[in-house]
């Protein structure tokens, strides 16, 4: 039984990870989804957020998967850092 997998892209052009694309796929939907319900939202809220909605349906350690993905959608260009936010701010790239 072979899963289909995805290897994802970083900002910085650094190598990426191999993961599930079933895994990526649910992170990416609770990231967009959330960018769409907040507008922005600090980094630390949204891992918060997946630790919290989660945690108890997903197989694997949540905020390592939403750092890999938000990376990856950072790279593709889908969402951004908001420049000079301190905390990291993130939003839909228009």
């Amino acid at each position: 039984m072979d899963a289909e997998r995805i290897i994802t892209l970083h900002p910085q052009g650094k190598k990426g990870v191999n993961i599930l694309k079933s895994k990526y796929d649910q992170i990416t939907e609770f990231i967009i989804q959330k960018l769409r319900e907040y507008e922005e939202i600090s980094y630390q809220k949204l891992s918060d957020l997946a630790e919290i909605e989660l945690s108890d349906s997903f197989d694997g350690k949540v905020v390592w998967y939403i750092v890999s993905v938000k990376l990856d959608l950072e790279a593709r260009g889908f969402i951004e850092r908001i420049p000079k936010t301190s905390p990291h701010r993130l939003r839909l790239k228009n």
